[in-house]
């Protein structure tokens, strides 16, 4: 029964009637006793195989294969034949504890080749390097002076991690939790708390964001009505020159949607009621916060003009344009 395939066989019932090539081990005339081993001939063969495939595997290459195993330290990949292994490093971009955490054994993945050891027979393959880093995706879908929603993770001696993304952790810095002195991140923010903060810096090669509850809070007067969807995450783009580029499908002239960009404007659309779902809710969270501070006792309160300091160089406005402003006025219109 170990003699029949490379992995141990439970279930030897589908071998019934079956007709196999297997190499002689053993041969004693004297007992009438043949040993026979399948496993043997398909191991010189998968040797062969293997030799010929890994001869052909290159650093850099990108093949699709299947999670044929779960081990502590990552996941082999089945790439036809020859097993990679994907070290637990290499499965994601994100800190996780365990393979099991993002792929499951059958799962078709794409890997990249890492490297290749003949000698060893050893292919070391990385999952993640096939998918964009989530840190070139959120510069590329965020800018400075942006209001993000996030989650308070970690509190420390010098402010407060925020989640903004899947992966992308930055830190409010003690002094820019709030308009009062503060000694502790707890006396503004707890962990797991949801919160809007405004992103200040973003510094991609070393792979930090820095953000500001303060200023995101200051900026924003909860009865307001002036609704800038560039501030809450909708795209905008300009051309190499500065100017603003259009979205497909709408006619600058005519201030007006062409037709068959039905799609185009649903998509705009959407992100636009995105936005402005994020607006709301940043207004209803200062209000509530003003509402606890108009609670608390009057001692080192803050002055109600710094609740709302609205000088666009210093909030980082991303669409005060004149031009900008009318044209977004024009697309919520339509």
């Amino acid at each position: 029964a170990s003699l029949i395939e490379l992995r141990r066989v439970r279930d030897l019932t589908p071998y019934l009637g079956q007709e196999i090539e297997a190499k002689i081990l053993e041969l004693d005339k004297n007992r009438n006793n043949v040993v026979l081993s399948r496993r043997a001939l398909l191991e010189e063969t998968q040797s062969a195989t293997r030799s010929s495939f890994l001869a052909d595997l290159k650093p850099g290459q990108v093949r699709k294969g299947v999670i044929s195993s779960i081990v502590n330290f990552g996941a082999f990949v089945d790439l036809g034949g020859v097993d990679g292994l994907v070290h637990v490093s290499e499965l994601s971009w994100k800190h996780i504890e365990h393979a099991s955490d993002v792929v499951e054994v059958g799962q078709e993945v794409t890997v990249e080749v890492l490297s290749v050891e003949l000698d060893r027979e050893r292919v070391s393959l990385s999952l993640k390097a096939t998918q964009e880093d989530p840190w070139q995706v959120f510069a590329r879908t965020h800018a400075i002076g942006q209001i993000a929603p996030g989650a308070v993770t970690k509190l420390v001696p010098f402010g407060a991690f925020v989640r903004v993304a899947d992966g992308i952790e930055g830190l409010v810095h003690i002094s820019e939790l709030s308009g009062q002195h503060v000694e502790l991140a707890e006396q503004v923010v707890s962990a797991g708390q949801e919160v809007f903060v405004k992103i200040i810096d973003i510094d991609l090669e070393r792979r930090r964001i820095s953000l500001s509850l303060k200023q995101a809070n200051e900026g924003l007067d909860p009865e307001g009505t002036e609704f800038d969807p560039a501030l809450y995450g909708m795209t905008t783009e300009y051309d190499e020159n500065g100017e603003y580029k259009y979205p497909e499908g709408f006619d600058p002239e005519t201030q007006e949607w062409k037709e068959g960009f039905e799609t185009q404007r649903e998509k705009w659309e959407l992100e636009y009621a995105a936005a402005q779902e994020r607006w709301e809710a940043h207004k209803k969270q200062v209000a509530a916060m003003l509402a606890e501070q108009a609670a608390a006792p009057a001692v080192d309160a803050p002055s109600s003009s710094s609740n709302f300091l609205s000088d666009s160089a210093s909030t980082g406005a991303l669409a005060d344009d004149e031009a900008l402003a009318a044209l977004k006025a024009q697309l919520e219109g339509n």
